[in-house]
């Protein structure tokens, strides 16, 4: 299942790309990320992998992140793994003057009794995207 949103910054790329490509930052826009852990590889880098600990419902879910691609100011692409399956993500930064269209392809390949779930997930996992996607875009605007 694929799902591809995009949503429009009023910031010119080179920023955009800069405040997306700072680990410090996450935090700031990913509301429910409490933490980020680097693990292995040189940080930022293709191979590298990080574990990110979300706040899910009552609880926490944790994923490991392991950067795939890394063709900044265009690309940033990252394969999150879970319990739950394995989501390819394709972070896409297009130049359009003083602003900047994100465009996030999100591929999910659900595992184990997920897979019986995951024709429902298309809404829920396309909401949660564009959810941080504009938490992002509040931030980026913000900090200019």
């Amino acid at each position: 299942m694929i799902i591809s949103c995009e949503v429009d910054i009023a910031v010119p790329r080179a920023r955009v790309v800069e405040l997306f490509d700072d680990p410090a930052n996450v935090l700031k826009w990913q509301p429910d990320l409490l933490r980020f852990e680097h693990l292995s590889g040189d940080p930022g880098r293709p191979g590298a992998k990080s574990r990110l600990v979300y706040r899910a419902g009552k609880g926490e879910m944790e994923m490991i992140e392991t950067i795939t691609d890394r063709r900044l100011p265009d690309e940033f692409s990252g394969i999150y793994e879970t319990k739950m399956g394995v989501t390819r993500v394709r972070n896409r930064f297009v130049d359009q003057g003083t602003t900047t269209r994100w465009i996030v392809d999100t591929e999910y390949l659900a595992s184990g009794f997920m897979r019986l779930l995951a024709p429902l997930l298309r809404g829920p996992i396309r909401k949660q995207t564009l959810k941080i996607a504009h938490a992002f875009k509040a931030f980026a605007e913000s900090s200019g």
